[in-house]
C-alpha cells in the first residue's frame, strides 16, 4: 500500500532544497518527491514501504532541522 509522508525541513537556500530532494529520492520504495508549503519547506514523499523515521533522521543529519509532520495511507 502506498503512503504519503510529509517532512518539514528548514531550507535556507536553493542548494539545500535540491539536496533534500535528492536525499529523499534515493530512499528505496520512493515513487515521487515534491516540495510544498508556503515557503516550500515541506518535502512530500509518495512511495511504497518507505521508512519515514529513517528518512527524517537522514535529512536531519545531511540538511538541517527536520521534523516528521504526518504519514498517511493512500487509497488506490
Amino acid at each position: 500500500m502506498q503512503q504519503k509522508i510529509v517532512i518539514k525541513v528548514q531550507l535556507k537556500c536553493n542548494k539545500c532544497r535540491s539536496k533534500a530532494m535528492s536525499i529523499a529520492a534515493m530512499a528505496s520504495g520512493v515513487l515521487s518527491v515534491q516540495l510544498e508549503g508556503d515557503k516550500r519547506d515541506q518535502v512530500v514523499v509518495i512511495g511504497d514501504g518507505v521508512d519515514a523515521a529513517g528518512m527524517t533522521t537522514l535529512l536531519r543529519k545531511k540538511v538541517g532541522h527536520a521534523s516528521l509532520e504526518f504519514v498517511d495511507d493512500l487509497k488506490d
